[in-house]
């Protein structure tokens, strides 16, 4: 088959791919639309809202399938346009949606038809909001979610309480409204639509933080909508306010908010643990993820009455965050692709659906009321943006917010569907129909005045341009990129496919390249780094990149879950402690509270005597768990150091700065490559058996790889191949995973390195082994404490331990035991306290032999009754001779 035969059944595989999964999300939403219009707790009882002619059975299908293909055929061909004339997409589909509703009547049936749907409160707040609101959350950064909580949350509950008040009082003022319907319009104007504000920001280029900020607002601010707005609807159709209504508004804001939070965390916590226990099976992993995005939201506000914003937006971090590494590899891009254009079609099928909905003659007659609302949301914006940010910021642990941010906050929070759906949900009342002409004014000025100007805004703020770190990671990339290209220039001469002057002129305009790019980034260290900074900056791009060499790993099953999570929290840590107090932490794996926590649950578990045995299998899995750090580490680092003496030979010029930060990798290599050698000394049955397995499965994930790449090319049919790699699949699920058996110690391994035991018959041999119970103690633990009571000595298989001796204020050391020793037989003989502390130097092996047990053996060999007294009364004379001296 010819390489060119093999592109075009790769392109057609690929194209047909791509639009079978578009197809599956035309059927999620065609299904999702047909079970609203179907459902008369959505749709009010009747179909009315979906068409004037209110069509029923089959006739419902055809029209809710037609109307789902214009809407997709509108927005394709308006991002399209809009791409081409560089306008908002949403400011785009507004007027496409507007055109469309003026030139219908003159159009085919169907698409009059069309423009006799309205804008339904239920299909926003039902269909497309939990999308929008779950594919935020889940592609949120929790990291600076955390960071930024106090101004988010300030902006979203006394922000838009604030907000509502100055709106309110001034519209009150200002026209014949009552203040009741004034608070309610300023409440539901005082929110931003995080729908508009994420596809503007988006599109361009706003930095990360500023995204986080003003989406985060809008989340959070939906429900502190929905509660006040349903407040403030009462007091407006009863004319006036109490204190009553103010307390119980209070009351059912904490009760709705702790509701939503809890139930959407619980419901991520089982999603997740069901996704775990799913291998690799994208159509029930996006189904689970998919029903639990609605089904957070459907459920909890519709029929228990707390926030489904909330508890929606909760499952999404959950599962963003902790839930993403339960998700399996193969399955997150396709997750990612699915989220990515449902949001797509949420986002288009609204704005079309506000364009079409547009009345000029209610906005015309509305401008009385318009030009006193629009100065006064404007006024209420900037009072909470520019008085109440620069106050949160003052805080502790809060930081700065960018004047610059926070004039992009004020200019860009931008008005949405959520306004008029809110308003339409809450039922009819004397100003409802002036509300909905005012807000839909509103909606117009914030999309065309706002939204046409605010790239402009952040072009003129320098807030679309990279960071220092990215831009130097981007001329970095590139240099190297064309640095592979110059490489790749002589075998076009070798080829004969090319002129010498061709591949002379290509020679040149790449070394002009790299020479361009080599000044560029001598300027920038120039003018805008200083050593410390370039320093740090090098730090991240290399932390960034140790992450993804994690993720690779975990990806390919060579760490497990918990193992990821640890490096990639220590990784977390070292990001916070270098980017807030400038140096990296003392401790990078390890830390003191996770040892503390664990030596108190060993010290529990050992005290109580039937839960000894989930001791032993904290110290193994703990000891593998050590070895899975280390490794993992030992690797990443080796990697990172490659890829910084890349940078070296690249850019000679940054040499001394580079080397600093290799001097830590290399510190980290070696410091990991002690412990994996001290731990393959002490457990060379655990650490082979690893090893074993890992070469295993890397021999797997290239017999993948080759099935993978003669599918690509032709050779191999589709079916076969997934047959081979659904195989080769259940071979890797079944070598994951850690071999904490290899830990245990036979009771014959010691037996005979034991000196009293080695005279001991066959027959007895094994009624000893049958007496001795394993156990295995981490590094620095303490296996027999001075002045405990104790009735069991121990056996040391594999390991360093050390004796201590405490004298009043003074410790002293009393020499160390290795394989072959034992301890603790001083308390077992005499039935006293310890006389010494017994420490694990290195990760232990031991066996424990109790009292009761210790005098069955001896009965029938009373010869290890001799040796173990004889010994005991040396270290006994020993420790008194100590004693004395001091």
């Amino acid at each position: 088959m010819s390489i060119k035969m093999k592109n075009t059944i790769t392109g057609a595989s690929d194209l047909f791919s791509s639009w079978y999964r578009r197809l599956n999300f035309l059927v999620i939403i065609t299904f999702i639309l047909l079970f609203a219009g179907y459902s008369g707790t959505v749709w009010g009882g009747d179909h009315s809202s979906l068409s004037d002619q209110s069509p029923s059975g089959s006739s419902l299908v055809v029209v809710m399938v037609s109307a789902v293909l214009v809407l997709m055929i509108l927005a394709a061909g308006v991002l399209a346009a809009a791409k081409r004339i560089k306008v908002p997409f949403a400011v785009a589909l507004v007027f496409a949606g507007f055109a469309v509703a003026q030139l219908a009547p003159y159009g085919p049936d169907i698409l009059q038809s069309f423009v006799g749907y309205k804008f339904t409160p239920e299909v926003f707040l039902y269909v497309f909001l939990p999308t929008l609101i779950f594919e935020t959350a889940f592609n949120m950064d929790t990291r600076e979610l955390r960071d930024n909580i106090f101004p988010i949350t300030t902006l979203a509950i006394p922000g838009l309480l604030l907000s509502t008040a100055i709106i309110g009082l001034l519209i009150s003022t200002l026209t014949h409204i009552e203040l009741p319907a004034a608070m309610l319009l300023g409440a539901i104007l005082s929110i931003i639509d995080h729908v508009a504000v994420g596809a503007l920001l988006k599109q361009v280029g706003a930095p990360k933080r500023l995204m986080i900020l003003m989406e985060g607002e809008s989340l959070f601010s939906e429900v502190t909508l929905i509660v006040a707005a349903h407040i403030l609807f009462g007091m407006a159709f009863a004319g006036h306010i109490t204190s009553g209504s103010v307390l119980s508004g209070v009351v059912k804001f904490f009760i709705v908010s702790a509701g939503g939070i809890s139930v959407g965390v619980l419901v991520a916590l089982v999603t997740g643990f069901i996704l775990s226990k799913v291998d690799d099976n994208p159509l029930i992993e996006l189904s689970l993820i998919i029903v639990l995005a609605y089904m957070s939201f459907f459920i909890l506000e519709h029929y228990f009455h707390v926030s489904g914003v909330l508890a929606t937006a909760s499952a999404g971090i959950i599962m963003g965050g902790w839930g993403r590494s339960k998700i399996s590899p193969s399955v997150r891009k396709l997750l990612e692709e699915v989220w990515e254009y449902l949001a797509y079609l949420a986002n288009a099928f609204i704005f079309l659906l506000l364009g079409l909905q547009i009345n000029l003659p209610s906005l015309v007659k509305s401008l009385p009321v318009l030009v006193w609302v629009i100065p006064a949301m404007l006024l209420a914006r900037g009072v909470i943006v520019y008085g109440l940010i620069p106050i949160v910021c003052r805080l502790p642990n809060t930081f700065k917010i960018d004047l610059r941010y926070q004039t992009v906050m004020y200019w860009g929070s931008m008005r949405g569907g959520i306004a008029i759906a809110m308003l339409l949900s809450l039922g009819a009342f004397k100003y409802t129909e002036t509300f909905v002409a005012v807000i839909t004014g509103v909606v117009l000025f914030t999309l065309l005045v706002q939204g046409l100007s605010i790239k402009k805004l952040v072009t003129m703020l320098g807030l679309d341009k990279p960071s220092l770190a990215d831009r130097l990671a981007q001329l970095e990339s590139v240099f190297s990129a064309k640095k592979h290209a110059l490489a790749r220039i002589p075998e076009l001469r070798i080829g004969g496919l090319f002129s010498s002057s061709i591949a002379d002129s290509l020679f040149t305009k790449c070394k002009s390249g790299m020479d361009d790019i080599q000044s560029e980034l001598e300027g920038l260290r120039l003018e805008k780094l200083d050593k410390e900074r370039e320093v740090q900056l090098i730090f991240f791009r290399s932390f960034a990149e140790e992450k993804t060499i994690y993720y690779e790993m975990f990806s390919k099953e060579h760490l497990t879950e918990s193992a990821y999570r640890n490096l990639t929290y220590s990784i977390d840590i070292q990001i916070d402690v270098l980017r807030y107090q400038g140096t990296l932490p003392e401790v990078s794996l390890h830390f003191m509270r996770e040892k503390r926590r664990e030596r108190f649950l060993n010290g529990l578990l050992t005290s109580v005597l039937p839960l000894r045995f989930l001791s032993e299998r904290l110290h193994a899995t703990r000891t593998a768990m050590e070895y899975e750090l280390v490794w993992g580490r030992y690797q990443a680092s080796i990697r990172v150091l490659i890829s910084l003496n890349k940078i070296i030979k690249h850019t000679p010029g940054r040499a001394e700065v580079i080397e600093e930060v290799c001097k830590t990798y290399y510190r980290w290599n070696e410091s990991a490559r002690e412990r994996i050698d001290a731990i393959a000394e002490q457990f060379p049955e655990f650490v082979s058996s690893m090893q074993q397995r890992l070469s295993e499965r890397m021999l797997i994930h290239a017999e993948r790889e080759a099935i993978e790449e003669h599918e690509r090319n032709g050779t191999l049919s589709h079916s076969v191949a997934k047959s081979i790699l659904k195989r080769l699949a259940e071979e890797i699920h079944q070598l994951r995973g850690r071999v904490t058996g290899k830990l245990e110690v036979s009771p014959y391994e010691l037996l005979n390195k034991v000196q009293f035991f080695q005279n001991v018959n066959k027959e007895g041999f094994a009624k000893i082994a049958e007496r001795l119970r394993s156990c295995t103690v981490p590094a620095g633990n303490a296996i027999i404490r001075q002045g405990d009571t104790g009735d069991s000595m121990y056996f040391i298989v594999r390991g360093v331990v050390r004796t201590s001796f405490e004298d009043g204020d003074e410790e002293r050391d009393m020499g160390t035991m290795m394989a072959g020793d034992f301890f603790g037989e001083i308390a077992l003989l005499e039935r006293c306290t310890r006389t010494a502390t017994c420490r694990a130097v290195t990760p232990c092996a031991l066996y424990e032999l109790t009292r009761k047990d210790f005098e069955i053996i001896i009965a029938t060999n009373p010869s290890i009754y001799a040796a173990v007294y004889k010994t005991g009364q040396e270290r006994a004379a020993g420790l008194d001779n100590n004693s004395s001296k001091s």
